[in-house]
Formats: C-alpha cells, structure tokens, sequence
C-alpha cells in the first residue's frame, strides 16, 4: 500500500490556537441546536405517519431489524471514527483512517443511525426521510466546520477538500496510520453520544400505541 502524503498536519500558526478553541465551542453549539430540531423534526414526521406495512407482517419486523443493524453501524462507526479525530480537530488536520476515505465520516454514520431510526416505524421511506433530513440538518454545520478548518489550515485543507469528498466514501483513497493516539474518555463520549439512537425503539413503540388508540392520526402511510 502507497504511504499517504499527508496524515495529520499542524496548524499553521499556533498563536491562534484559542481562537480556534472559541471558534470550535461556537460550531458544537450550533450543532447542539441544529440536533435538537432535527429531532423535533423527526418527531413530527413519525406521528403523522404510518407504515404501509401490517405491522405483523415479516417486512415490518424486517425493516425493523434492518434499522437495528444501522444503528450498531452508527454508534460502532463513531466511535472508530473518535479513535483518529481524538479531540485533534481544532489543532490539528485528520486525514488519516476514516478520514481518508470522506471528510466528514461521522455525519455519515450518523445519517447511517438515523436511518436507522425511522425505520423502527417499520417504513423504509421514513428511514430515508429520516436519514437525508439529518443530512439537511446538519449541512449548514458542516459547512461553518469547513470554513473554519479552511481559514485554520490553509493550502492544506484545500489539497484535502480537493482530493476526498465530503460525504460519498471512496474507499481505494485509504490510508492510516502505524500508531494513533487514543484518548479513551473521548471514545467513550462519542459511543455514548451515539447510543441515544436506540432511544427510537421506545419512542417510536409509544408513538405506534397512541396512533392505535386513535390519540394519533396518520396523515401519510409510507411503505
């Protein structure tokens, strides 16, 4: 395999570095709030909709298990992800591991969880929904994460931008690392953040029940 041309490279000027800090903190608050009105969002989606499927039928529980099986992809593919960026992105620029292969792989994983989630309906299309809403949500985040890793890291960030895409995987552009350092707490975190995913069974369960009590009613059935 060819030795990547660039895995981690340093700030270009150190003196900035709280800045970037603060610039950083201001981008993580954004996205706190972008999250929670995408679950709002959601929210209102699923309890005015309704899977087309009986909800017996082998497909619902199919689709169900197939949104469980995205939601593990999420939570395990964030915290591999948190494994290369390890609290390093206000300093430094990760182009190594996942990093490699898109931009921005831990938007990705979470579009994968959020999929996943919609489909606890029991709908493949309230999945999709699910999924390129969370891509809509979180759009504006990663482009004020860019330029702010663009104004960081220069000439740098140009030749990242130009050579890996921003969502799409490439995978023959893989290239890792001999070493990477691990900082466990930040792992953690990330693998926690993520389980709050399976929150959706319950919620979405609830959201069933009262839709057949007649307490909820469905504007749309999805299949």
């Amino acid at each position: 395999m060819l030795q990547p041309r660039f895995i981690i490279q340093p700030s270009l000027n150190s003196a900035t570095d709280a800045h970037a800090a603060k610039d950083l903190q201001r981008i993580q608050r954004y996205r706190k709030w972008t999250l929670r009105v995408g679950v709002v969002l959601l929210l209102a989606l699923v309890c005015f909709t309704r899977a087309g499927f009986d909800r017996n039928s082998v497909w619902h529980h199919a689709i169900q298990v197939i949104g469980m099986m995205a939601i593990m992809v999420c939570i395990v593919g964030r915290g591999w992800c948190s494994l290369y960026i390890g609290g390093r992105k206000k300093t430094e620029l990760v182009t190594s591991g996942p990093y490699s292969m898109c931009r921005n792989p831990l938007y990705v994983f979470s579009f994968i969880g959020a999929f996943g989630a919609g489909a606890q309906t029991g709908s493949i299309a309230i999945g999709l929904v699910s999924a390129v809403l969370c891509w809509a949500v979180f759009r504006h985040v990663v482009l004020r994460e860019e330029a702010m890793l663009a104004e960081r890291f220069g000439r740098a960030f140009k030749r990242y931008v130009n050579t890996v895409p921003r969502f799409r995987p490439t995978w023959f552009r893989w290239r890792d690392e001999k070493e990477i350092l691990c900082r466990p707490a930040l792992f953690l975190a990330t693998t926690r953040d993520a389980m709050w995913f399976w929150i959706a069974i319950p919620v979405l369960e609830g959201v069933k029940i009262l839709q057949d009590h007649g307490w909820l009613t469905p504007v749309f059935w999805l299949p």
